[in-house]
């Protein structure tokens, strides 16, 4: 049974998709430490200890979408085996926006919907494409710059696999915005360039999906948010 280290309810445990707190970072260290498979047994003693039920977490209904994550910080039990499952959900006409994840390579096949992605894997190479329908995968190596868009008026359900119990998401624009403006302006070339208001409509990272393309909002009237 999950041993309790600190009082803090579940809707604020993960709170969005980028966090990376453990749910119970006393449990993900022991069961670093145990000695043997035995001992992880012990450790995770109750049958609840061995599911997670991605149903449950907070952002299921979310209209935008949402990435549900099962790895080290929100399901114990995959603590040291090097592996991690996400459910992606992307309401119509959304994305997850440019991210890579720094620690893992990533496969994501289609389950429903038709979502197109975009992954360039270093300087240089060319852009790769490819439209995610059904029971088709694709594959994002890590460190790889990516982007999903749904382009469906309907929702788009997608299965994301990771090498890693520990993965790390980092979004390429919220990341970019961390930097001194004058590095930014440097970046861009333009040393008169407002980037304050050029980052004033950056989704937060929130739930992992934001809105998409204007052009497929447009086709399927859909406004987020109202």
């Amino acid at each position: 049974m999950y041993t309790p280290v600190i009082i803090i309810t579940f809707l604020t445990l993960i709170n969005s998709a980028s966090a990376a707190k453990a749910l119970n970072p006393n449990l993900n260290a022991m069961l670093k430490m145990a000695a043997t498979n035995y001992d992880r047994h012990a450790l995770l003693a109750e049958d609840s200890d061995w599911y997670y039920d991605f149903f449950s977490h907070k952002d299921y209904d979310s209209a935008v979408g949402a990435v549900i994550t099962a790895d080290a910080a929100t399901f114990p039990a995959v603590t040291g085996m090097g592996i991690s499952y996400a459910l992606l959900k992307l309401g119509p006409c959304s994305m997850l926006p440019p991210h890579f994840h720094q620690r893992a390579h990533n496969a994501v096949m289609g389950i429903s919907g038709n979502t197109t992605s975009w992954m360039i894997n270093e300087n240089g190479v060319r852009t790769v494409k490819v439209e995610i329908v059904p029971f088709r995968m694709t594959l994002f190596p890590q460190g790889s710059l990516h982007v999903m868009q749904n382009n469906g008026c309907e929702p788009a359900l997608l299965i994301s696999a990771l090498n890693s119990d520990d993965s790390g998401t980092l979004n390429a624009l919220n990341g970019l915005w961390q930097i001194p403006d004058d590095m930014k302006q440097a970046a861009y070339g333009d040393k008169t360039l407002n980037t304050t208001q050029l980052g004033s409509k950056i989704p937060p990272v929130g739930t992992g999906a934001v809105p998409g393309s204007f052009e497929c909002r447009k086709r399927c009237g859909i406004e987020h948010g109202k």
